[in-house]
């Protein structure tokens, strides 16, 4: 008697049994051929062309942290998207910001999603903030075979910490080397310019207010001095994506509120074209 091999709408044993916390883990025993860094890439000449997300910006205030990002990414000298997104949640009380090989990155992004939904759903509880921070480091390293042929992808992850009670970011390099930053942090190419815009602003007793202003004064500065950062685009309505998470958890301000924002530092700086332009308004 031929065997039936019409599917009987069952999930595999696999997906029933009790195992790892890690989605990463399971994936790795049953599919390792899904993983973005299991895959074997043809060999090319050069490095591979491939759209880049920069700059990644990030500040902390009492109340929690703000991580925010311009809309631009490049393609060697060319500009391949003007709207690109390049911040996104992680869970409730984490957001990770890209910086580095566009769709790898985005790819990673929602493999972390999963995996701390995964962990969530099978321990009935949220990973610590160490915890998150520590799983993406693993992503990274996974990914160091295609950093190495230029796919690099270096995120900048901040969340808050319901234990400590306050903000916290932490920063990559392509090795997956995780470090705690204090304060505020930058990440992509702009983010020496936009590093120093934040050390001239940077207080311990900004409002919230006051540091999403700062994140978006450190994103036009670094469009000022690097060009694969994107300024402000008034023409064609594009302003950076800023998400401030608290204790009431991650909020992504409106498009009206970050155009509201972007607006008035550019009102402010008209007014001395040449002169100090780092200014908390």
């Amino acid at each position: 008697m031929e065997a039936n091999t019409r599917s009987t709408g069952r999930l595999p044993a696999a997906f029933l049994t009790p195992g790892s916390a890690s989605f990463m883990d399971f994936l790795n025993e049953h599919s390792p051929e899904l993983l973005p860094g299991n895959r074997v890439l043809p060999p090319v000449a050069g490095v591979v062309e491939a759209p880049h997300g920069t700059t990644i910006v990030a500040a902390s205030f009492p109340g929690g942290v703000v991580l925010a990002g311009d809309r631009r990414a490049t393609m060697g000298n060319m500009i391949a998207q003007r709207d690109i997104e390049k911040v996104f949640p992680a869970d409730e009380y984490s957001a990770v910001g890209i910086a580095g090989t566009a769709g790898l990155a985005v790819e990673m992004v929602k493999l972390f999603q999963l995996e701390l939904e995964h962990f969530e759903k099978v321990e009935g509880a949220q990973l610590s903030l160490e915890g998150k921070a520590n799983r993406l480091s693993t992503m990274i390293r996974s990914n160091l075979g295609m950093a190495m042929q230029g796919l690099a992808v270096v995120p900048l992850f901040a969340g808050y910490d319901l234990d400590r009670e306050k903000g916290r970011i932490f920063s990559y390099d392509v090795t997956g080397g995780r470090s705690e930053e204090v304060g505020y942090a930058a990440t992509g190419s702009g983010s020496v310019f936009a590093r120093g815009s934040m050390k001239k602003l940077y207080r311990k007793d900004l409002s919230e207010q006051e540091t999403t202003t700062l994140v978006i004064q450190a994103l036009y500065d670094a469009a000022d001095d690097d060009s694969a950062t994107g300024g402000p685009d008034v023409a064609r309505r594009i302003y950076p994506i800023v998400t401030v998470i608290t204790e009431d958890g991650f909020r992504r301000l409106t498009d009206d509120e970050s155009a509201e924002l972007a607006r008035a530092i550019l009102e402010k700086r008209l007014e001395q074209p040449d002169g100090p332009r780092a200014s908390l308004l």
